[in-house]
């Protein structure tokens, strides 16, 4: 059973940084899964942030490119996402998720908010 666990949310102001990380177990053939970043407002549909994929390419919704960055680190079987230049419009839950699958980067953007395995979230808030 795949477990992931999320950290690094928090209170930041307009324009801080924040690194989110999430801690993954209980996998088997690593390289057939695909893994990204959601995040979810009250009352608001889930949002695939970003996602790379078994072979490291990413994707990046239209809002966050050019400040956050997806990546991992197999060896710490980790999955980090580095959020730049933040907005109080990324306040939000985080999500880390994981799907076995062969989809790239692109085509699992959106539907990474489907994604058979997620953690319990972390909190980011961004004020102005």
């Amino acid at each position: 059973q795949v477990r992931l666990v999320e950290s690094g949310g928090g209170p930041v102001q307009a324009g801080g940084s924040l690194r989110l990380s999430c801690a993954a177990s209980g996998y088997t053939n690593r390289n057939k899964y695909y893994m990204g970043w959601f995040r979810q407002v009250p009352g608001k549909e889930r949002e695939g942030v970003a996602v790379i994929d078994s072979g490291g390419s990413t994707s990046y919704t239209e809002s966050v490119k050019g400040r956050f960055t997806i990546s991992k680190d197999n060896a710490k079987s980790t999955l980090y996402l580095q959020m730049n230049s933040l907005k109080p419009d990324d306040t939000a839950m985080y999500y880390c998720a994981a799907e076995r699958g062969t989809m790239t980067a692109i085509q699992a953007l959106g539907v990474i908010p489907l994604a058979r395995y997620w953690g319990q979230g972390t909190q980011v808030t961004v004020s102005s």
